[in-house]
């Protein structure tokens, strides 16, 4: 009895982690995803979490300030929770030289870089994350695609696990032609 459990406990997390999707099966879907140049400027997204059952756990809105100096692509997010948290990370992503199409990012609770890579219109980055959760922190992975779609608008889905086991879903559209939220403060 113990080793047939074993063995379906085995093979649900094999499934759990599995995704056939690679970025090249995206090299011929337009418009083009060039990060340098999407994100560069100010940015507005709009985002939900939701569990493994599918219940929406939280929402929140983020602003991006994206800066490119022709080698890294900072971006400082800046997070508005729905329950009124604030939380501040900055990604700071660079082109391989070798193989433009790939990217190394780095942000304070990533564990280890973040490799990613664009093609077409999709960039996919996978990574290791000390994810706050319930006062402590927990390492998970995300499997984070984005998807540029007509008239700029930017699609990302992240899953999250551990241990190969799905946790969350985190959905988010991004926005080039909102104003900072600063801006928009200022103006009131």
């Amino acid at each position: 009895m113990f080793r047939r459990l074993f063995i379906l406990a085995g093979l649900c997390l094999a499934l759990s982690g599995c995704t056939n999707m690679k970025p090249e099966q995206f090299a011929n879907q337009k418009p083009a995803l060039a990060l340098e140049d999407y994100f560069q400027g100010q940015t507005r997204a709009y985002g939900i979490v939701e569990d493994r059952f599918g219940n929406v756990r939280r929402t929140f809105t983020v602003d991006i300030k994206g800066e490119w100096d022709g080698n890294v692509l900072t971006l400082t997010e800046d997070f508005v929770w729905n329950d009124g948290e604030l939380e501040q990370r900055i990604w700071r992503l660079t082109r391989d030289a070798a193989s433009p199409d790939n990217w190394t990012g780095t942000t304070a609770d990533a564990i280890g870089p973040a490799k990613g890579r664009v093609s077409g219109n999709a960039y996919n980055m996978v990574y290791d994350f000390n994810l706050k959760m319930d006062g402590s922190r927990t390492k998970v992975r995300f499997d984070d695609w984005m998807f540029l779609m007509p008239d700029g608008v930017l699609l990302n889905r992240a899953t999250m696990s551990k241990f190969g086991i799905h946790l969350a879903t985190v959905t988010i559209a991004f926005r080039k032609d909102v104003p900072a939220r600063e801006a928009v403060k200022a103006a009131e």
